[in-house]
């Protein structure tokens, strides 16, 4: 039975990767060092590792999950870990970054979770309002072989698969392609830019439009627009009006070279910056 250890079991994903592993045939060791976060996967029905011993106890499929602290923690993880082991993350930042402690004699893959997409169709309403996913929303995951064989990464798609379940579809990119996702399009483009239309919202409101008003008008609105931009229309355009208006908020709004920000050498800045 393989052996996986699932580092940082009691955080915010530990959780949900936990939850998601515990009754698949493996044999699982969860490590967790704050206490709060102990009692947090005894309400999973199982119990924390005395010892971070027993990462040197795992040959295939350890889980280090670690966040921008990763650059302390995985020395001592990575060096207990035996040869031959597979490192699995979730971020590509602190990889890509260098920060993720290499040894030349196990494998490190990546798994990061797309979250269910806006246009996903779900039979049940529980099911479309998981919103995170990894529960009972269907989601794509993007992966990454950062070091090791073609089984290295088959092993990781199969543990990954389960971890972030359920998954409909894995895109295989490399680590520089996933940093470009994220940090680059996904937070330090899209995030800003809803960031800013939330801000608009409660601008608007605070001009005196009423709120329910507002954010139905504004939602229902982002809703058709997301149809129009990716396609989920078949030949549907924005009006002659709007496109004008869209011509001049661009030219308002933004600067011209916005695009830089999803530059590889920029992207490097970001993630530097972030872990």
């Amino acid at each position: 039975m393989m052996k996986i250890t699932i580092i940082g079991a009691g955080g915010k994903m530990g959780m949900r990767i936990s939850r998601n592993l515990k009754d698949e045939p493996y044999d699982i060791a969860y490590l967790e060092v704050s206490e709060a976060g102990r009692e947090r996967v005894k309400t999973l029905g199982i119990a924390c590792a005395d010892s971070d011993q027993v990462i040197a106890g795992c040959r295939r499929g350890d889980i280090g999950h670690t966040d921008v602290a990763i650059e302390l923690a995985s020395p001592g993880i990575v060096r207990m870990m035996k040869r031959g082991s597979l490192l699995i993350t979730l971020d590509p930042a602190a990889p890509f970054a260098g920060k993720l402690y290499h040894r030349p004699d196990i494998a490190y893959f990546l798994a990061h979770p797309s979250h269910p997409s806006i246009f996903n169709w779900e039979p049940t309403l529980e099911a479309h309002q998981d919103h995170f996913g990894g529960t009972l929303a269907k989601q794509s995951m993007v992966c990454a072989l950062m070091a090791g064989e073609e089984s290295d990464y088959q092993l990781g798609l199969e543990i990954a698969t389960k971890m972030y379940a359920p998954i409909s579809v894995a895109h295989r990119i490399t680590v520089e392609q996933m940093a470009i996702l994220e940090p680059g399009l996904v937070e330090t483009l899209s995030s800003t830019c809803i960031y800013v239309i939330r801000q608009g919202l409660d601008e608007v409101i605070r001009k005196g439009v009423p709120a329910d008003a507002a954010r139905d008008f504004l939602l229902g609105h982002l809703h058709i627009q997301l149809a129009v931009l990716f396609d989920q229309i078949p030949g549907a355009v924005f009006s002659d009006a709007a496109n004008k208006a869209i011509v001049r908020g661009i030219d308002e709004i933004f600067k011209p070279d916005w695009k830089k920000v999803l530059e590889i050498d920029n992207v490097r800045e970001q993630v530097l910056a972030i872990t």
